[in-house]
């Protein structure tokens, strides 16, 4: 199968979004040229992180910081450690950032990160000093005002903790390059530079269930349009962060989650999995295979393995991607059984397979709306560290409620509005919001 590239998949999004807003009857000035501008990132920085192994030896690891528009406000956007990353796909996800916060309505941009290794072959001391050499790496192009970067894939708040222990070095030395020293206010707020952080560093309560507890609400907000009810049965690919989490608050939610896997494979139990029971038996076992657990026990015969892609296949109410891109291609979405597709991974759906299940009349809930609850407490984190603030996770999770029901109504209406599928509505929406902001 050919590679598929993921800006030019992010780009076919943005020209159908145009194609469809150029052709209603919403007054906006200069939108081609506007447009133009959108096809390509503000800024790329490359940048290379010499670390010196356990071992003695050196080895030089490659890292992206791209920033595609910030026309709304900073850059905003998390990085992610993966063997896979490549400038195309921090491009891509860059360019989704720009959109996620103008659908949430955030006053924030787009940017992203990467670095090209595998967290996994790395002690914890090697991947404390690829990640300060990251951190100092950017600091001359990222700030509360400039960038304000996050946790992504395989990365989480102890590892924002070191990239903002290395911004605060830069920027001290800086200061005292002046002669100035900088009080504790400043840098107060120069730790709101990261989001994401651990609670004693400044972190917001609630973000790391932000992103799951987000998708619920979005797909409680659509499943109420489509007015689907009764109990639902749900498949999550993908048992990391974000995938244990949207499983635990749809398990909460009265929503039967038959099946969940990882990237070594996954679990189907009919008469559906606990969440927290079977994530504690992956712990204890180091993989899925065998986690059936249902109710209160974990038992060998309640259940049955199943590959990640017949995963994507299973006759349930709603299929959640909440692992990498690209998982839904024209391969399979013919297979697709799902009433509605949940995307809470960045990109697990091809344009080709857009269309395809689109036209099975399958609602695909896109991740530029399912996912934003992540980015969406980010900014809530970006707010408090600015404003000396620290709100409970009552305040946080009732703010995001909100947000999420109302970018999930305002999606839902552009797609009634334009008669188009909600991908497209939500792409809409997020580009006449950029449209406005910009000159």
């Amino acid at each position: 199968m050919t590679a598929i590239n993921p800006f030019e998949s992010a780009m076919k999004q943005l020209e159908k979004a145009h194609t469809v807003l150029k052709a209603s009857k919403k007054k906006l000035t200069n939108i081609d040229r506007k447009v133009a501008v959108l096809r390509v990132p503000q800024r790329q920085v490359n940048v290379t992180i010499p670390v010196v192994m356990d071992d003695g030896t050196q080895k030089i690891f490659e890292g992206y910081r791209v920033q595609f528009n910030n026309a709304r406000g900073p850059y905003k956007g998390g990085i992610r450690y993966h063997h896979n990353v490549s400038l195309d796909e921090v491009k891509a996800l860059s360019f989704w950032m720009a959109m996620k916060c103008a659908v949430a309505d955030l006053p924030l941009g787009g940017g992203k990160g990467g670095i090209i290794l595998d967290p996994k072959m790395l002690s914890q001391g090697e991947l404390e000093r690829v990640s300060r050499g990251y951190g100092n790496a950017i600091a001359d192009f990222i700030g509360p005002d400039l960038d304000v970067p996050a946790p992504d894939v395989n990365t989480n708040g102890v590892i924002m903790g070191w990239m903002v222990d290395e911004f605060l070095k830069v920027q001290r030395k800086k200061a005292k390059a002046f002669g100035v020293t900088l009080s504790k206010k400043d840098e107060r707020k120069l730790t709101s530079t990261f989001t994401g952080k651990a609670i004693k560093d400044g972190g917001s309560e609630g973000r790391e269930e932000a992103t799951g507890l987000g998708g619920l609400f979005v797909l409680q907000a659509i499943l109420k349009r489509l007015k689907l009810k009764g109990t639902l049965t749900a498949a999550v690919q993908g048992f990391g962060n974000v995938g244990y989490n949207v499983a635990k608050f749809l398990d909460e939610a009265g929503i039967r989650v038959v099946a969940v896997s990882d990237s070594k494979g996954g679990i189907y139990v009919a008469e559906g999995i606990n969440p927290a029971l079977t994530l504690e038996c992956k712990k204890k076992n180091g993989y899925l295979a065998g986690c059936y657990c249902s109710g209160s026990v974990c038992d060998l015969k309640k259940g049955k393995q199943v590959t990640n892609e017949s995963l994507l296949e299973l006759p349930v109410d709603i299929l959640v991607p909440a692992a990498l891109e690209n998982a839904l291609t024209r391969e399979n979405a013919a297979k697709v059984k799902a009433k509605v597709v949940l995307e809470m991974a960045n990109g697990p759906t091809t344009p080709e397979a857009d269309t395809i299940l689109y036209k099975k009349g399958i609602p695909v809930i896109p991740d530029i709306l399912s996912n934003s609850g992540g980015v969406t407490v980010s900014a809530f984190e970006w707010e408090q560290n600015r404003k000396g603030q620290h709100w409970t996770k009552t305040q946080v999770n009732q703010k995001l409620a909100k947000k999420m029901a109302d970018a999930a109504g305002a999606v839902w209406d552009a797609s009634v509005t334009h008669k188009t599928d909600l991908r497209t509505a939500a792409f809409v929406v997020a580009l006449e919001r950029i449209l406005t902001a910009m000159k």
